[in-house]
């Protein structure tokens, strides 16, 4: 997520979908939003209702700003019309054999005028993976299928999204996962997986130059996520007004 095209204010009434170990959603909490944290994982909400209590004691978060965890069906989300200012949907929709209901969901409970950002695995680095490894896409609640954009954008605009731009994310990840499903994606053990594993630990701890340098090079190319913005129109279009006759036409 780049929170400089996906901006949120104090106040936002945020809804992170499919929130897995919230990493999104703290950073929304740490913004001042109003986060809702949704997964259907009992497991994981647990671990992210802990972790806002901590941040909240730690006074990581702005005194105004609320947090919870709610668990259900992304198919069926129990919540009002028209009822969240943004809705992040990060690495989540690839999960879903009946997306399109998921979208349409999302539709639903976001405000017009809102704003919706959704990250799926990019279409190359994500068909290495599926080519090296049955047992990457096979396992259950693994992904079911494989965007291109194009689909991803076709089928939000399908519903009644509007197209606000991309990018891609996380082009130093793209080769750990390869190496993962080469030698086995359960095969922690593995000693290059070991020693990628703790260069990508490094590079998220420290945030080094030279690594910095390399994803932004890397991220058009093979970023392992890519991400796209919509917004849920605020007014259905109008009709656009017949073309006027000047005087000095011809």
């Amino acid at each position: 997520m780049d929170f400089q095209r996906f901006r949120v204010s104090p106040g936002d009434r945020v809804l992170d979908m499919g929130c897995g170990a919230g990493r999104h959603a703290f950073e929304l909490y740490r913004r001042g939003a109003h986060v809702v944290a949704f997964d259907q994982d009992a497991g994981e909400l647990s671990g992210v209702d802990k972790m806002f209590g901590a941040m909240r004691l730690e006074g990581q978060v702005p005194e105004d700003a609320t947090a919870e965890t709610v668990q259900g069906d992304a198919l069926d989300l129990p919540f009002p019309d028209d009822h969240f200012d943004a809705i992040v949907a990060s690495e989540v929709l690839e999960h879903i054999p009946d997306d399109m209901r998921a979208m349409r969901e999302l539709l639903r409970v976001l405000r017009p005028g809102g704003r919706l950002a959704v990250t799926v695995p990019s279409w190359l680095p994500e068909r290495v993976c599926w080519a090296l490894s049955e047992d990457y896409h096979t396992a259950p609640g693994g992904h079911v299928r494989i965007y291109t954009r194009a689909e991803l954008e076709a089928k939000l605009k399908s519903v009644g999204f509007r197209v606000g731009g991309h990018h891609h994310a996380h082009g130093l990840h793209a080769p750990y996962w390869w190496i993962k499903c080469a030698v086995g994606v359960d095969n922690d053990g593995n000693p290059l997986a070991k020693a990628y594993h703790q260069i990508l630990v490094w590079d998220i701890m420290k945030r080094p130059l030279a690594t910095r340098l390399a994803e932004r090079v890397m991220n058009p190319l093979i970023g392992k996520s890519v991400v796209v913005y919509f917004a849920k129109p605020a007014a259905p279009d109008a009709p656009a007004a017949p073309a006027r006759e000047t005087a000095d036409a011809v």
